[in-house]
């Protein structure tokens, strides 16, 4: 089931850019940055999980690219636009050869079932 995502007919034109480029800059140095790395772990500050999923890739010695953006005190409307570009409603957000797999208990899964080595293993 595709994922609901509001119409460009159903958002007003007088809005539409408002929309369309609403924190476009963190945005746009999330995908270049997935183009860029076959991993990326975007992240806040004071939020375990990001460091578990570091750590996971840490151990198994896997390279990767971290972005991390604020704190739960600072950034929560940037790291929104964030969440609507994706979908994924927490942090991490874990990006492997170009496609969110999700967070870090996601990514370790993926890892103990040796379903990530398959997805690296992909040309992208």
């Amino acid at each position: 089931m595709p994922r609901p995502i509001l119409d460009e007919t159903h958002i007003h034109p007088a809005i539409r850019s408002k929309v369309a480029g609403h924190q476009q800059a963190m945005v746009q140095e999330v995908i270049a940055a997935v183009r860029g790395h076959d991993v990326v772990v975007v992240g806040m500050g004071f939020n375990p999980f990001p460091k578990k999923a570091c750590k996971a890739l840490d151990t198994i010695g896997q390279p990767y690219k971290y972005l991390e953006y604020g704190n739960y005190f600072n950034n929560w409307r940037e790291r929104n636009a964030l969440k609507m570009w994706t979908g994924w409603p927490t942090f991490p957000m874990v990006f492997v050869k170009g496609t969110l797999i999700g967070g870090a208990s996601d990514l370790q899964a993926l890892i103990d079932s040796a379903e990530f080595k398959k997805i690296l293993a992909q040309a992208a």
